[in-house]
């Protein structure tokens, strides 16, 4: 059995022996097949991924990864073997996140606020 990465939304990647974190190979058997397998590597897919031995002992555990590249190549048959490079998200990558979401909470907040001003401005709540 070949190596596995579990992405967080449970989609599962067959991976080629010898992988590491800077260099995940997955065969697809045409373009088609490898742009679904590079679609579903988003950002929130990415926020916890899980790969494991071909035996299914984990052999890693990871949060907050970020697609860095990807490379492909076309064998005469028609199959794609890509290279996918992952790495963590840094310390200042992580921080922007809370940042945004915290904007977002505050955003929500105020818009709550402004329409329940809206309704005691117009007469009070029904």
């Amino acid at each position: 059995m070949k190596d596995t990465m579990i992405l967080k939304n449970g989609t599962i990647i067959e991976l080629e022996a010898g992988a590491s974190l800077g260099a995940l190979q997955v065969v697809a058997t045409d373009r088609a097949a490898m742009v679904a397998t590079w679609e579903v590597l988003t950002p929130d897919n990415l926020a916890a991924v899980q790969i494991k031995k071909g035996d299914g002992i984990v052999i890693g555990n990871y949060t907050d990864l970020v697609l860095a590249s990807e490379t492909s190549t076309v064998s005469a048959d028609g199959a794609v073997l890509t290279t996918y490079s992952l790495r963590e998200k840094t310390d200042i990558e992580k921080r922007l996140d809370a940042v945004e979401e915290g904007q977002a909470v505050q955003d929500g907040a105020i818009g709550d606020l402004g329409e329940a001003v809206g309704t005691l401005a117009e007469g009070g709540i029904a």
